[in-house]
């Protein structure tokens, strides 16, 4: 069955284009330093909200009723889901898929049957990879639906329920590693606590910390070769989230001995944090750490997780500009973890709001790079640490100085002239090459 009917493949018909259903700026073979688009970028369609969400809010249910929700059977209708995933990544030609094994395969009434109906659906999605060249870019396990996890997964403080959350990521990673996925993620949706005078947190980050270095282990034995992930967020289910932001996962991970795991940066959860979505990614970068971004963008006056579509060309023009100056995602992507909004009903919603992600994305693509190589912007951030580059100030970065070399320096020399920073000038160039 055709989903999208009436809806080919999307071509590219550039700037002057006033097709809404083409490419105007993503020319998947155009080269930028080196790489093509495509490569650079490794777009990815998300299973859940895209083919699962209905639009439903707090204050209300879904309004939507796409024709994949419709079936006899829990397992027709994820049957149907998948072949409008398979429909969609195709006329969009977008690389890659992600999804929750929840997105994937309906919960059994056992973990042997749920195991079951996973594998079933695992072997349907690897026949339409092969037919359609679409692959995986990761894998997940949903931790933080079912009601046996509301007081979280691998930090639960009742063992029992731990292990149905590692019986779940045992078979996610099988699954993830059978259908060749380049990554895993653990995001912790209820990985937290909301009342810290019932929470021993030393204890249930160290358990968190095991539930981690077991699931490499088991990687290891089952020869799966991608890389582990955490998506970071700050709150919201769980108030207090063990994987707040960039940082705080990265002192997490430098305290539990554990070097095989690098980040997910997702843009709302970065603002939901009070940074910018820049911010995380560059934090990820210093430590070379940036394994993957989720694409979508927050709204500044609402503080929940709206998940809209990127639109914003600061934010995808900064966030290219951390990713090419870090060297690339590797195996990761730009996965779009994004939903249309509760009044966009048509099916041509989801190609539109893929289609400006994708443009926009392109166009920071672009912008970044011509930034890097044209603009005068490299010149001023190195003229701006020049002091560090020679004399005292390069004795003190190679830690040839005490502090009370410091201390003599500062009266030799007097009191500091002031050096602008520029930034409106700086602005200014951004804007000029957006």
């Amino acid at each position: 069955m055709e989903y999208f009917k009436g809806i080919g493949e999307i071509p590219f018909e550039g700037a002057k284009s006033k097709n809404p259903l083409a490419f105007k700026h993503y020319k998947a073979d155009e080269k930028i330093a080196g790489k093509t688009m495509k490569e650079h970028l490794r777009f990815a369609v998300c299973h859940w909200h895209t083919f699962c969400g209905t639009g439903a809010d707090p204050f209300g249910p879904g309004t939507r009723k796409y024709p994949w929700h419709v079936g006899k059977t829990a397992i027709e209708i994820a049957e149907k889901k998948q072949d409008a995933l398979f429909e969609l990544c195709s006329k969009l030609t977008v690389p890659y898929y992600c999804f929750h094994d929840r997105d994937l395969a309906p919960e059994g009434s056992s973990v042997q049957e749920s195991e079951d109906i996973l594998w079933k659906m695992a072997e349907r999605s690897k026949k339409k990879q092969k037919e359609t060249g679409v692959k995986l870019l990761w894998g997940t396990a949903n931790l933080f639906s079912n009601p046996r996890y509301m007081n979280g997964a691998s930090t639960n403080p009742d063992f029992d329920v731990l292990c149905h959350g590692a019986a779940q990521v045992k078979a996610a990673l099988d699954v993830t590693k059978f259908l060749g996925g380049e990554n895993y993620v653990f995001w912790g949706g209820r990985e937290g606590y909301d009342f810290l005078f019932n929470t021993d947190m030393k204890r249930e980050l160290a358990h968190f910390a095991q539930f981690l270095k077991l699931a490499k282990a088991h990687a290891d034995k089952i020869g799966f070769k991608g890389q582990f992930l955490i998506e970071p967020k700050p709150m919201e289910p769980t108030k207090h989230q063990y994987d707040f932001d960039s940082a705080t996962v990265l002192g997490f991970l430098k305290s539990h001995d554990i070097d095989f795991v690098k980040l997910n940066i997702e843009a709302n959860h970065a603002t939901l944090a009070g940074h910018t979505f820049a911010h995380d990614l560059q934090v990820a970068a210093d430590a070379g750490k940036l394994g993957s971004i989720d694409a979508n963008r927050g709204d500044a006056q609402n503080g929940w997780d709206t998940d809209q579509f990127p639109t914003n060309l600061y934010d995808t023009t900064e966030a290219m500009l951390v990713v090419l100056r870090s060297g690339g995602l590797g195996s990761g992507g730009l996965n779009f973890d994004a939903k249309v909004r509760r009044n966009s009903t048509d099916l041509e919603d989801i190609f539109l709001a893929h289609i400006g992600g994708m443009d926009a994305f392109a166009r920071g693509l672009k912008t970044a790079h011509r930034i890097i190589t044209e603009s005068p912007l490299q010149e001023q951030l190195k003229n701006r640490y020049a002091s560090y580059d020679k004399g005292d100030g390069k004795k003190f970065e190679q830690g040839k100085l005490t502090l009370e070399n410091l201390r003599d320096l500062a009266a030799k020399k007097g009191e500091p002239k002031q050096i602008s920073g520029k930034q409106e000038l700086i602005e200014n160039y951004i804007n000029d090459y957006i």
